[in-house]
């Protein structure tokens, strides 16, 4: 079972894999720099090599980064547009130095037009792609479909990865959140089965290669992204039952973005121990509640 939490790298990407450790994670994501800057930064070998021999001491088998929330690959302002791809490439650089399983992003705001937001997303992934070869596989995250966002459908994310150059294609899937989803309106409470259908028609279970456990402050179709405690929030226990028992799921890293209350170990932990208590000793994928 792949399941963790993003973890704080306070200190340095290095300082990370002890405190996945700390909570039992074999699943970790973390920012490789500071999520609300511009500033760059290149990871150096130093860097690199402890963060490498840190993580061997672990049990943490799946490793990704959440990029920069400044990104906009879909950005109709030209000068936005260049700094993000820019600002995306070196991410993944710092991914591929670092030996980074996979690269969570935002899809971009389209400001102007949604198909013309589409086209430019995916033309900045080709690309920071050419510019950024490499085996960290990028996944576009679904979002709750507010204003201009991209992504909150399973079609949109479709549309944007059938642009991807063929020659990247293997390099693109999906993260999906439990809590973007259910605020942009997949009912995963009353229909699970019905939304891993939809899933499966639109990008097939295959794109399919991370997912954030996140329960949701906010009511069913809200588009308001605020994530809760896992079965304290709008979609209760259920739905996280159902994940943890889907074996189509089973080797889909799990991480959880929960809130860290005061102890971030302490309320990481009990999040991952309840969600590890729902696992049946004999999974049956499509059984009801």
């Amino acid at each position: 079972m792949l399941l963790g939490a993003h973890i704080s790298a306070a200190g340095g990407v290095p300082e990370a894999p002890p405190r996945a450790a700390a909570i039992g994670a074999t699943a970790m994501q973390v920012f490789t720099k500071m999520a609300n800057r511009w500033a760059e930064r290149d990871c150096a070998e130093a860097e690199c090599g402890s963060f490498r021999e840190r993580l061997t001491a672990t049990a943490v088998q799946a490793t990704m980064a959440h990029d920069s929330y400044l990104i906009n690959l879909a950005s109709p302002d030209p000068v936005l547009r260049a700094r993000s791809i820019e600002s995306f490439t070196t991410e993944l650089r710092r991914c591929e130095a670092l030996g980074l399983d996979f690269l969570v992003s935002h899809p971009g705001n389209f400001m102007d037009e949604r198909q013309s937001g589409i086209a430019r997303n995916a033309d900045s992934i080709n690309e920071a792609f050419a510019l950024a070869p490499g085996r960290t596989i990028l996944c576009l995250e679904t979002t709750v479909g507010s204003g201009t966002s991209l992504g909150s459908t399973f079609e949109e994310l479709a549309a944007i990865i059938s642009l991807v150059d063929p020659a990247f294609q293997a390099r693109v899937g999906i993260c999906l959140d439990t809590c973007h989803v259910y605020s942009a309106g997949y009912d995963l409470v009353g229909d699970y089965d019905g939304v891993m259908a939809r899933l499966s028609d639109a990008l097939g279970l295959d794109r399919l290669r991370v997912m954030h456990l996140n329960d949701s402050k906010t009511p069913f179709g809200s588009h308001r992204d605020r994530h809760e405690l896992i079965a304290e929030g709008s979609l209760g226990a259920m739905p996280f039952r159902r994940i943890m028992n889907d074996d189509r799921l089973a080797r889909v890293p799990k991480v959880i973005e929960t809130p860290k209350l005061d102890d971030h170990t302490a309320t990481d932990t009990r999040m991952l121990n309840l969600l590890r208590s729902y696992v049946e000793a004999e999974p049956s994928p499509y059984r009801d509640g």
